[in-house]
């Protein structure tokens, strides 16, 4: 058995480490895991406070997933997609009855990135058009069609990018000059300026829009009421498909089963990933209206993938879907969210360094500023030259608390498993180290 210095050693001679400058690397070596916590090799105990990548929804060490797993394994590891195989098809019936009434069918993806590139051919095949809406400050994966939907920086290395990708901004409330009345009409004024440009791109060219449902890594951007309300409509009156991806949001993670039930709207196809099976195996899918389903009764869906429903990832997703029932995982989100918000609307009036915070569910972001007035970042777009927010991130880290950052602001996205004295104790970190950054760089 490997020393937890020789896992880290080997790691960093063999393995490239996504979004990282390879030089700058000290990964912590992992040897167990359980609940909400994790711990290195020195029995240093850390708490999951971004649930991985967002995707651990359920925690480490489910028993439930792990037991579904082995009986699957026992029985059936792998068929091709072209095959039935009982593990898939409960899972896509579950999907089908848990997703609203206009969604038919499923088509079963690796993960989040594949089920985003997937819609978009289904949403071009179905239209006949080409071009496709997605805002800057989405991120719906790094493949070439998923980073090109993407408007973030780390769709850069795809560009001169694909013809007919078309970007317009998020409801970004806090960040926006205009002082509006009242959230509704921030969303009026928002939905009316996509409404334009869809105009001016030609509204009989545009397959679809794709949303985040609510925008997750970069700033836990919650729309505003009437904003998805108006996105449905301006779809409905020019025959454009609405994607929402909830790849982070969905799976109980605001509150819902799926975040766009906050605002009653049906999209036309839903992606997902992520929470389908919380990371014990890959998987994520495309799931499809009706009239779209029956759409491909006649047309040849030219979508294939050679993992696409892998039976232990069904089987995986199977127990999740019961395991979030069964315990009550929504019940516990809104109550555990609800004292995630009472604390971090706590930060916002206690911190000189917080200018606002962002919750919905268990899914937030404390925003950093250096001035609460002006409203400056405490870093700017797209550049931290004195590392900054890595010096943040690496004190919570040092005290036992793992999330990430991305610009200015800082992910709370605990297991949706998380009790209340566990929040508790974890927050009180983040109450330090918040308290640290008004000491040392505001």
């Amino acid at each position: 058995m490997l020393t937890g210095q020789e896992v880290k050693e080997k790691d960093l001679q063999y393995n490239l480490h996504s979004w990282s400058k390879q030089g700058n690397l000290n990964p912590i070596p992992v040897a167990k895991s359980e609940g909400i916590y994790f711990w290195d090799y020195d029995g240093k105990r850390y708490t999951d406070m971004s649930s991985q990548l967002v995707n651990l929804n359920l925690g480490h060490g489910n028993q439930a997933i792990i037991a579904a797993i082995k009986e699957q394994a026992e029985k059936l590891c792998f068929i091709a997609p072209s095959y039935a195989v009982e593990s898939r098809s409960i899972l896509a019936e579950k999907l089908i009855a848990l997703l609203p009434d206009n969604i038919g069918k499923v088509f079963f993806t690796n993960g989040g990135a594949d089920a985003n590139e997937n819609a978009l051919k289904m949403a071009r095949m179905f239209t006949g058009r080409n071009k496709v809406f997605s805002r800057y400050r989405s991120y719906h994966g790094s493949t070439f069609g998923a980073g090109n939907l993407t408007g973030e920086p780390r769709r850069y290395p795809l560009e001169p990018g694909i013809p007919g990708f078309v970007k317009f901004f998020d409801p970004y409330i806090y960040r926006e000059p205009i002082q509006f009345e009242s959230p509704e009409k921030a969303a009026a004024y928002y939905v009316a300026k996509l409404r334009e440009q869809i105009i001016y791109e030609g509204s009989n060219n545009v397959a679809a829009i794709v949303l985040e449902t609510v925008t997750g890594s970069n700033g836990v951007i919650i729309p505003p009421d009437g904003y998805l309300q108006g996105v449905r409509k301006i779809c409905d009156d020019y025959g454009i498909m609405m994607i929402c991806d909830e790849v982070m949001a969905g799976f109980c993670r605001t509150g819902k089963m799926f975040a766009f039930e906050h605002w009653n709207v049906k999209p036309d196809i839903v992606s997902f990933a992520k929470g389908i099976t919380c990371g014990y195996v890959p998987l994520g899918g495309v799931a499809v209206s009706k009239e779209i389903a029956a759409y491909f009764n006649d047309n040849t869906l030219l979508c294939g993938l050679t993992y696409s429903g892998h039976p232990l990832a069904c089987a995986a997703g199977v127990a999740a879907l019961n395991y979030y029932q069964e315990a009550d995982i929504l019940g516990n989100v809104q109550k555990t969210g609800k004292l995630l918000g009472d604390i971090l609307d706590g930060f916002k009036v206690k911190h000189a360094c917080v200018g606002d915070v962002r919750y919905i569910g268990l899914f937030s972001a404390i925003e950093l500023v250096k001035d609460k007035e002006t409203r400056e970042p405490l870093v700017q777009y797209g550049t931290d030259p004195e590392g900054i927010m890595g010096r943040i991130i690496k004190m919570l880290v040092q005290k036992g608390f793992i999330t990430y950052s991305h610009e200015n602001m800082i992910l709370v996205a605990p297991p949706l498993i998380i009790t209340a004295e566990q929040m508790v104790e974890a927050m009180a970190i983040m109450d330090e180290v918040l308290a640290a950054v008004d000491r040392e760089f505001i």
